[in-house]
């Protein structure tokens, strides 16, 4: 109850009324007190400074007997003035060794000597200074006032006992606690309607927090009034609009967020500052080929890369690379939200495997590339030597010789030169392909013509499969010759001699298709993913006896690639090779035509 607003507003208008009339009587009873002591020693000092009356005490009149009494019949003429009345103040009259000579009536106990009094009859006697100190904090007031009368000295006393001042204040604190409890009274009712006044609309402005905190942006709050809890609601209903606003677009976000972690391609683990996953996306399971919920650890994925307090501590990121299986992955380890108590790890995870593959491609590559190149060039160095060496000691049959093998190596270096330099125009799409209209069916015949003859020679049996009527083509007519030409040499060269090789073709709904099947040698099932990758043989001797360079089933992959084609090992049965050649009539799309 005591901790509402209206019960606090309450309380300080009342603690404020009570202090104010605390101050106030404090102050007010205080002035009249020390107002009835200054005028008390005012008008005792106006009478006595009469110089009458002082003439009148100070002279002694001739056959005086008793001075004290002549004192007081000369005092009984201003007793009004003085306010002796022996009730409330009274007059005394003493000698100068302090003997009450003149007393009020019934005043029979000794007198009591105070300050004034004493000063009086020292000093004073002395000096003829009066004793008129006055002292807010004594229950009386008191003044004594040394007379010398002739020879003999007095001092005229008179003592207020504050009866007057006392019954004054009395009336004044009754008066002040009226005041206060009438006070009292209506600062609760003005407070009660003040703070209701001020509350309602801060109690609205509670309940449409507590909205706001639910969600719940429908309602506005109602400005009741134009001054600053007015301003403060309309703030409020303008902030929640705002609030509303911004919630709509991070809400947005996060949904794009949210999408993009559960489809991104890497993965991504945070962790907890104990270790334990807070969050993961699918990509992440996959790559470590594993189920990944809040029971597991860090230790558990990543605790042999590296410990979690080593992430946490490190001012950036830590980077590290672990294997899966065939995969190679690349971690990014770095902390989030350093020195929080809600901070903790997160982990990138990059599948690099393909990049690791491609490195050992390109490793391979060189290493095949100056291989295929060294040879020849060995093999030139050497006879172009010993011709240098011998001449006109070399028979000119064996010179010949000689020569043609120096011959037969350039031309062989010039291959792989002119291959390599055809991989590269592809690689950076500087190669653009010579479209043209042409017939599918005449390119094959003319192929099965220019093969013939080699075929005759390895005592091959060729036959030519046409499908009638086949239709023309849109195409590179020289790329795809070149294509062609590759897939029957290679069944050529390495079908033993005696073997059969046929060429079909045929056209299949918007494609025409090319088959060369033949009975050689054919390639294990464990080398055809890798038989259109650059410089790969399955027989790397023999290749090279026959001139293969491993770079013309690549090249032709390139140029049936960039016409949107297919070109594919056919699953056959018996011994052989059945290579199967696709292309779209319409020629590639656009896109596809540099």
């Amino acid at each position: 109850m005591l901790r509402s607003l209206h019960t606090k507003l309450v309380m300080i208008m009342v603690l404020l009324i009570l202090s104010l009339m605390l101050v106030v009587g404090a102050f007010l009873i205080n002035s009249v007190a020390a107002f009835y002591l200054e005028d008390f020693y005012t008008q005792v000092s106006d009478v006595f400074k009469d110089p009458r009356l002082m003439h009148d005490l100070e002279t002694e009149t001739e056959g005086e007997e008793d001075g004290a009494a002549q004192l007081d019949l000369v005092l009984e003429a201003y007793a009004g003035e003085l306010g002796v009345n022996s009730r409330n103040r009274k007059l005394y009259i003493l000698d100068e060794n302090g003997e009450c000579l003149i007393a009020p009536e019934g005043e029979e106990a000794p007198l009591e000597l105070t300050e004034n009094l004493m000063f009086a009859l020292t000093t004073g006697m002395e000096t003829g200074e009066t004793g008129d100190e006055s002292n807010l904090a004594l229950d009386y007031m008191d003044v004594a006032i040394p007379i010398h009368r002739g020879d003999n000295g007095y001092v005229i006393y008179i003592l207020d006992n504050k009866t007057t001042a006392d019954s004054l204040t009395n009336q004044m604190f009754i008066l002040i606690v009226e005041a206060l409890i009438f006070g009292l009274v209506i600062s609760i009712l003005l407070s009660f309607l003040l703070s209701k006044t001020m509350v309602i609309p801060i109690q609205r402005l509670t309940e449409g927090a507590m909205r706001l905190a639910e969600r719940d942006f429908s309602r506005k709050i109602e400005v009741p009034s134009q001054d600053e809890i007015g301003v403060l609601t309309e703030t409020f209903n303008d902030m929640a609009g705002q609030l509303q606003d911004t919630l709509r677009q991070v809400e947005n976000e996060r949904n794009k967020l949210d999408t993009l972690f559960l489809h991104m391609n890497d993965g991504v683990v945070a962790f907890s500052r104990e270790g334990t996953v807070i969050h993961s996306n699918p990509a992440a399971a996959q790559m470590l080929l594993r189920r990944i919920n809040h029971e597991t650890t860090y230790d558990q994925l990543f605790g042999e890369v590296a410990s979690l307090d080593q992430v946490l501590a490190v001012p950036d990121h830590l980077e590290g690379e672990m294997r899966v299986r065939d995969s190679f992955l690349q971690l990014l380890m770095a902390p989030f939200d350093r020195g929080q108590a809600n901070g903790g790890a997160l982990v990138v995870i990059h599948d690099v495997t393909q990049q690791r593959k491609n490195e050992e491609m390109r490793r391979e590559f060189v290493a095949n590339v100056s291989h295929e190149l060294r040879t020849p060039l060995t093999n030139i160095h050497s006879y172009a030597e010993t011709l240098t060496e011998s001449a006109g000691d070399i028979p000119p049959e064996m010179e010949k010789k000689f020569l043609g093998v120096i011959l037969n190596e350039s031309e062989r270096m010039t291959h792989i030169v002119q291959d390599l330099l055809t991989l590269s125009r592809f690689d950076s799409n500087r190669d653009e392909l010579k479209l043209g209209c042409f017939s599918f069916g005449d390119v094959v015949q003319d192929l099965y013509s220019a093969v013939y003859m080699e075929a005759q020679r390895h005592g091959h049996t060729l036959t030519l499969d046409l499908e009638p009527d086949l239709p023309d083509i849109v195409a590179d007519r020289e790329r795809i010759v070149q294509v062609m030409m590759n897939i029957v040499s290679n069944s050529i060269k390495y079908t033993p001699d005696g073997g059969h090789i046929t060429i079909a073709a045929g056209r299949r709904e918007d494609r025409v298709w090319l088959v060369v099947d033949d009975d050689g040698i054919g390639i294990p099932e464990e080398d055809r993913p890798r038989i259109f990758e650059r410089f790969y043989r399955v027989d790397k001797a023999r290749s090279r006896q026959s001139g293969g360079t491993g770079l013309g089933l690549s090249i032709a992959k390139e140029i049936v690639d960039r016409h949107q084609g297919k070109l594919s090992l056919m699953n056959k049965q018996g011994p052989g090779l059945a290579v199967k050649l696709e292309l779209k009539i319409e020629g590639p799309s656009n896109e596809a035509k540099s």
